[in-house]
């Protein structure tokens, strides 16, 4: 053996024995971490598994966290999970990356369910030929500025703070890409809404953010620079939404960045929490007050956004329009169900307060033909509307707009990971980590925005023509069929037959 070789091995040789060394040392802090855990669970007295299983039993909680991974991937069934399944989820995919929507074999829904929507089809569908594309509607005829859109489909409100900046930028290139518009949420209005080119509805918030004055009253001077901006078409004011009906927003201190704050008028660092309500909006007058102010300083059509927690709130508050006349009218009034999500809520109001968009909508719709305002009011629908058939429904019912903000999540590639109300979403949608935002290419994820809502007018339109009719918006109550308790159907015209006008309102104003 040669000298070259002789030093080769005791080269290998001391290398093995250095590594064998680092091994036995790090085997053995190995073990004495194990030993010092195992002695501090089974002496503290506050969780009992881990007082029981030591050591053990601390891996429950890496359990639970990747559990809400692994169940969407691994355990759960098409149609079983919530807020929504995976054949929900997997349609908004394949309709982001316009690939085949088709599915084979059958239906892995239950169509016998009590409740489900089956659409009526027509002996002779309407022909591609003589179908037609959606009808333009006018919003706030009457004001300086109307707005006329034919889009059915839109994007909710979703505050720059809550979602990212990759995010927005996708969705507002992507909304102008697709002809729909976008609601800026309560978060005020940023370089981000209007760098994409869409159209913006500018929500004003419980907390007045981006047209507030120092003390949080509303600021016209701000609302008129708001309003300056020819992209920004509609002012919603937001009384409540479907996740959190009775709560303002929250924006955890971890999303609260520079920027944020300089956007809304907040502190750095610190959790935004709005009022429960607008502290200068104590009755359904004031209301009606701070539409027609809104309206009078922009002039741009204003309505608001509320959710439905009784059927007399309805009467009241069309009484009240009514009282006043037809002129100081909201332009429009957007419905949210308690199916409505959000970033951040205490699961007491996600679970348990509001009433359902299945209820609701269709409240609205009749008591505003009750009260003669159905012609002046335009509906806008929200709640869990992601898929054709449930925006379908919708428009049967008499919504004349459909908005959503988590179909436009999963279009931008949200895998309900459940981290919204953190700073660590794995897809960059809701958080302001800049590592996670890079997977997020907004070049990328309008295409895909736009893509959504072209293929859901698409096969709403399929829908639409199966029942006969050539454009979406002819859709109405003689088209679908609610299955009942007993396993048959029931038109829904039957359901909700067309209500009686109030004789006290029968003049038009």
């Amino acid at each position: 053996m040669n000298t070259l070789s002789v030093e080769l091995v005791s080269f290998l040789t001391r290398s093995m024995e250095v590594l064998a060394a680092l091994f036995i040392f790090f085997m053995g802090i190995g073990v004495l971490w194990i030993i010092v855990i195992y002695i501090i669970d089974v002496n503290q007295t506050q969780q009992t598994i881990r007082r029981n299983y030591p050591v053990i039993g601390r891996f429950r909680y890496l359990f639970e966290h990747v559990g809400e991974f692994f169940r969407q991937y691994f355990f759960a069934m098409d149609r079983e999970e919530f807020p929504f399944n995976r054949a929900q989820r997997s349609w908004v995919y394949r309709a982001s990356k316009n690939v085949d929507s088709t599915v084979a074999f059958g239906s892995t829904d239950n169509i016998n369910a009590a409740g489900r929507v089956l659409f009526v089809n027509c002996a002779f569908p309407t022909l591609w030929q003589d179908a037609v594309p959606p009808k333009l509607v006018t919003i706030g005829a009457d004001c300086t500025q109307p707005y006329m859109t034919d889009s059915i489909i839109n994007i909710s409100g979703m505050s720059f703070g809550a979602i990212s900046k990759p995010a927005v930028l996708a969705l507002s290139a992507g909304a102008k890409a697709a002809g729909c518009w976008m609601n800026t949420g309560e978060g005020g209005l940023s370089p981000y809404h209007l760098e994409g080119g869409a159209d913006i509805v500018f929500q004003i918030g419980t907390a007045k953010n981006g047209v507030r004055d120092l003390a949080g009253n509303l600021d016209d001077t701000k609302l008129i620079e708001i309003a300056a901006h020819p992209q920004v078409k509609m002012f919603e004011i937001k009384m409540s939404q479907g996740a959190k009906p009775g709560k303002g927003g929250i924006l955890p201190g971890g999303k609260v960045t520079a920027e944020v704050a300089a956007i809304r008028g907040i502190e750095i660092g610190k959790d935004a929490l709005s009022p429960n309500r607008h502290v200068d909006i104590t009755s359904f007058d004031d209301l009606i007050d701070m539409v027609n102010h809104v309206r009078k300083v922009t002039g741009k059509p204003t309505g608001f956004k509320m959710v439905v927690g009784a059927p007399v709130q309805l009467d009241q508050l069309f009484i009240a329009i009514r009282k006043r006349g037809l002129d100081p009218a909201p332009d429009f009034i957007t419905i949210d169900g308690a199916e409505g999500g959000t970033g951040a809520a205490p699961m007491a109001l996600i679970d348990s307060v509001g009433m359902s968009i299945r209820e609701s909508l269709p409240m609205v719709v009749d008591k505003l033909k009750q009260y003669g305002l159905r012609d002046r009011i335009i509906v806008i629908s929200a709640g869990k509307l992601i898929t054709p058939a449930a925006v379908a429904w919708a428009l049967c019912i008499g919504a004349d707009f459909i908005t959503s903000a988590r179909g436009f999540m999963f279009s931008l590639g949200c895998i309900q990971a459940l981290q919204c109300n953190k700073n660590t979403c794995p897809t960059g949608i809701t958080t302001h980590n800049l590592k996670l935002q890079r997977g997020l290419v907004p070049e990328t994820k309008a295409v895909r925005v736009a893509n959504y809502v072209q293929n859901m007018v698409k096969e709403v339109g399929i829908i639409a023509h199966s029942c006969g009719v050539k454009d979406p918006r002819a859709l109405n109550r003689s088209h679908a069929r609610i299955v009942m308790d007993d396993g048959n159907t029931k038109g829904m015209d039957e359901l909700y037959p067309e209500p009686e006008l109030i004789n006290e309102y029968a003049q038009s104003d």
